[in-house]
């Protein structure tokens, strides 16, 4: 009887115990699926998702959130095979480094090689590395770098005079950021098809030039020159927009090569309160202005001789090939005749800045150094007026004069003659094309008054007069005299045949009447591109050269297109 009773309590107890373990099983079972949903919900989070659950101020100190990612396993490995990487590297680099030196080469020197061109023993170090995802069919990667190192560059210099100095290029300091694109994607290994890369960014470059055996300042503006060759070479050679490009599969990949994707026009106007370079008489300044700086594409004005406010009007285009990095530089020089030539100051626009098809006016200040401007001296003023003309890449270049613009004057004129929706063949027929036209037309330029003019005489008053000019043509005009007046009231108009108004520009000129001659009082420039754009405005000009004072004035423009015989 026992073993039956035994027997029946073990039987319940092993279902019990199974039925615990089945429900167990299936306990944990739903556990591992809620798990597993709630990973796979972590694992489609993003980094903005997580932000919203949980506010950064809560964040342990050792939570990153970052595309840079360090590299000190690259950097343990470069350094093991640096010794080789340097040897090999430095005959390389010498040889494509020695030609694109000789292209920004300046007149001072005649030749400029290397005569020894080592890497040294300390290695560049990568600090950092992210992916760009641009959604397209590559993969862009940025290397951030940094290199103080112990390399041995010594350069063969020979002058124009016949001088020969070997110069030594030392303690090179340099941070950047580099640019990888493994563009196109392919399904053959290694599933790129080539390889651009380029300097994205130049955060240092220090180094020393020394002349080995004597001084480099012994050699007038030497220092200098190769200084401004070693600076634009790299600016130019592989700074991005620049890229070189290494086929790693067969293929066509013209597509990567640099392209332009724009044009730039600049009208220099003038400089204003430039600093004095000379120890007698004034400053020749002329302006020298660039978005690459290629030898073939930096223009440089006329100089103006012993004038601090020189006037240009000069009007020049520039070929763009990317608006989110490049910039127009502006240097003013004093010209010292067959000695060379001084940096007065320079300054600098991003073109990222200008909107496409809007005239943007501009005065800047001048700077000591573009690169490093701790400097806070005033140098003087220089007046740009910009225009970016975006192109098409569809079929050639869009024509920029079309109707949907609404750029320049220019295009107001040839809007009558030339199809909106026409496609220019490239830059050079857009070029061509603004040579052909000129625009003339009827300028009337009414005084309305002044306000606030300076006194003159001891009585706290003048006598004020207005002289207009139109620069190109030396057309004159002037107003009656308002006798004892610092708050004229003129309403004379004055009409103008302008006969290229693209590149004309208006001066009025304020003099006090003076029975014995007469007083200047301060003067104000304007360009025709705002009254060729609008036909016809009413604005108060502020004087120039005079420490109050202003000129309100009504401007109309009457176009009379006309066509040069080609």
């Amino acid at each position: 009887m026992g073993f039956v009773v035994g027997l029946v309590i073990g039987i319940f107890v092993g279902i019990a115990i199974i039925v615990l373990f089945v429900r167990s099983e299936n306990s944990r079972s739903k556990r591992r699926n809620e798990l597993a949903r709630t990973i796979a919900a972590f694992a489609r989070m993003t980094v903005e998702d997580s932000r919203k659950i949980l506010p950064g101020d809560f964040y342990p100190s050792w939570v990153v959130f970052s595309q840079r990612q360090k590299l000190t396993w690259l950097n343990q490995h470069l350094e093991k095979i640096w010794p080789y990487v340097s040897e090999a590297a430095s005959e390389l680099i010498k040889a494509s480094v020695e030609p694109i030196l000789e292209q920004y080469r300046p007149i001072i020197l005649a030749s400029l090689k290397f005569s020894k061109f080592t890497l040294g023993t300390v290695p560049p170090q990568f600090t950092g590395v992210s992916i760009i995802e641009d959604g397209g069919d590559g993969v862009t990667m940025e290397l951030e770098l940094t290199w103080d190192g112990n390399q041995s560059i010594i350069l063969d210099i020979k002058t124009m005079l016949g001088v020969a100095l070997p110069v030594q290029v030392k303690e090179i300091g340099f941070t950047g950021v580099f640019r990888l694109i493994f563009k196109p994607l392919v399904n053959e290994f290694p599933c790129f098809g080539a390889v651009c890369f380029s300097l994205r960014k130049k955060k240092k470059l220090d180094y020393t030039l020394k002349v080995i055996g004597g001084d480099i300042g012994s050699v007038p503006g030497l220092s200098g020159a190769i200084e401004d060759t070693i600076r634009n070479a790299i600016e130019d050679s592989i700074t991005w927009p620049v890229r070189k490009i290494i086929p790693i599969l067969p293929g066509d990949y013209s597509d990567l090569e640099l392209k332009p994707v724009g044009i730039l026009e600049v009208k220099l106007v003038q400089a204003k309160d430039l600093t004095n370079k000379d120890i007698i008489g004034k400053s020749d300044p002329f302006a020298v202005l660039y978005v690459r700086p290629l030898p073939d594409k930096m223009k440089t004005s006329k100089t103006i001789n012993n004038d601090l406010n020189p006037i240009w009007n000069e009007h020049y285009e520039f070929t763009v090939d990317d608006t989110s990095t490049q910039h127009l530089v502006v240097k003013i020089y004093d010209s010292e005749g067959i000695q060379g030539a001084e940096l007065i100051g320079c300054a600098q626009v991003e073109l990222k800045e200008l909107e496409p098809g809007k005239v943007k006016d501009v005065w800047l200040n001048l700077v000591k150094d573009l690169e490093i401007q701790r400097d806070n001296k005033y140098r003087g003023q220089v007046h740009l007026e910009l225009l970016y003309c975006p192109l098409s890449m569809e079929n050639g270049f869009t024509n920029p004069f079309a109707s949907n613009f609404s750029m320049t004057s220019l295009e107001r004129v040839l809007k009558s003659g030339v199809n909106g929706t026409e496609a220019v063949e490239n830059v050079k027929a857009v070029t061509e094309k603004r040579k052909e036209v000129i625009v003339r037309g009827v300028l009337s330029v009414t005084v309305i008054s002044a306000d606030d003019l300076p006194a003159t005489d001891l009585m706290g008053k003048a006598d004020p007069y207005v002289v207009l000019t139109l620069k190109k043509s030396e057309a004159k005009n002037r107003t009656r005299v308002v006798n004892d007046s610092l708050n004229p009231v003129w309403n004379q108009t004055f009409d103008f045949m302008v006969e290229d108004g693209l590149h004309d520009m208006l001066i009025l000129e304020v003099w006090d009447h003076d029975t014995f001659g007469k007083d200047y009082m301060g003067r104000c420039i304007l360009t025709l591109t705002r009254v060729l754009l609008e036909e016809e405005y009413k604005e108060s000009f502020q004087l120039e050269g005079a420490k109050s004072g202003k000129l309100n004035l009504h401007l109309k423009w009457v176009p009379q297109p006309i066509y040069r015989d080609s």
